[in-house]
């Protein structure tokens, strides 16, 4: 089948040069869930790319009567962060100009539900298809004001409306995809939300992180808080509801690569997820997510090292390595302008944990990210 392509203006720059996104709709025979898939939010985490190339090439070969619904595909979804160097580096993971991480930037329609309580007792008796197209409604009104402010003549900074772009098109997606990697060199794993769990399997992960503390506005927060919010209010009134919305982020192994091994891994659960889900009918897919085992922790407990002094790292642990507390994690040879010799430190770790993220850079500042353990 092929996809209906829409070239979406995006920016105009000072040189009268334009910038775009690209949309590729994949519209199936039968109706059915939206699915939207974007990757390279973060101009230094490409992998996602591949994964979007890939299963447009799968996407082709199958008939529209194989989908049902539709998936929407954003490749290279922020061509500023992407475009964006310094010297051989490729980091785009702010918008320089006004300081902001392009993924704590999006709106999130929760902040202002102050009438959830209201409209959640007036649904207590409707069934929740009805319920979530409500909802959905209002939430795309509220939306649809932001149109008037960057329509204004004073305008909106850069941010504001490329995150509008964004959730203009993702907004009413029953799920939700964002492919990342790590900015420096990680493991393969997937962020997941309350009460998805059975979903998170799909994808065959090693291990999903839930997201149970929130650091902003990321993209996939903005999309599915606002559920989260109601099925919360529901509970309180005394019904169970969970809504059949998901959002999921899969980081995809290091940035400034596109490793093969998390590329396939990544091409192979999003393909896994959409069958299991209903949305591809193709019976040619290996499923082996059902004897999968998957290691499942939180945000919470996760731990970030950072260098108690400035210097070079060596005897770094090695990615994905298993830690016991007060195992040595790294040393610091550390120079000095104090007329002594140069110092090493040990630093070792403070819990048990697997060693998930760790700095590409091994010469730091003192404050600056060294590595990451999750438990």
């Amino acid at each position: 089948m092929l996809p209906v392509i829409e070239t979406i203006p995006l920016r105009q720059m000072a040189s009268g040069d334009r910038l775009y996104l690209q949309l590729y709709k994949f519209i199936g025979a039968q109706p059915g869930k939206k699915v939207y898939i974007q990757s390279n939010l973060h101009g230094a985490e490409i992998a996602g790319n591949a994964v979007i190339h890939q299963l447009i090439e799968f996407l082709l070969t199958i008939n529209d009567t194989d989908l049902a619904g539709e998936i929407w595909l954003v490749p290279v979804c922020n061509p500023m962060g992407t475009n964006e160097r310094a010297h051989h580096f490729s980091p785009g993971r702010y918008c320089l100009y006004e300081a902001k991480n392009w993924n704590r930037i999006f709106w999130d329609y929760e902040k202002e539900a102050d009438n959830l309580i209201v409209f959640t007792k007036s649904q207590l008796n409707i069934d929740p298809k009805v319920v979530r197209q409500n909802y959905l409604t209002i939430i795309q009104q509220q939306f649809a004001k932001i149109l008037g402010k960057i329509n204004s003549p004073s305008g909106v900074p850069y941010t504001e409306l490329f995150g509008y772009k964004l959730q203009n098109i993702s907004l009413d997606a029953d799920y939700l995809i964002d492919l990342h990697t790590s900015t420096n060199q990680a493991l393969d794993y997937l962020y997941y939300f309350r009460n998805r769990d059975d979903s998170a399997k799909y994808f065959g992960f090693d291990f999903g992180i839930l997201l149970d503390k929130y650091d902003g506005d990321a993209f996939d927060e903005a999309f599915i808080k606002p559920w989260l919010a109601l099925e919360a209010c529901f509970k309180e009134l005394g019904r169970d509801i969970k809504f059949d919305v998901e959002a999921w982020t899969l980081e995809l192994g290091s940035g400034m690569q596109m490793n093969p091994d998390s590329v396939a891994k990544g091409l192979r659960g999003v393909k896994n997820y959409l069958v299991q889900k209903g949305v591809l009918q193709v019976s040619n897919l290996s499923d082996d997510t059902k004897t999968h085992e998957m290691t499942f922790t939180s945000s919470s407990k996760r731990k970030k090292y950072y260098a108690i002094a400035g210097g070079m790292i060596q005897s770094r642990i090695e990615l994905g390595s298993s830690v016991k507390a007060g195992d040595k994690l790294y040393e610091i040879f550390s120079f000095n302008k104090e007329g002594k010799l140069p110092s090493v430190i040990h630093v070792c770790a403070q819990q048990d944990g697997l060693v998930y993220d760790v700095a590409t850079n091994q010469a730091v500042n003192e404050g600056e990210f060294v590595l990451g353990i999750v438990s």
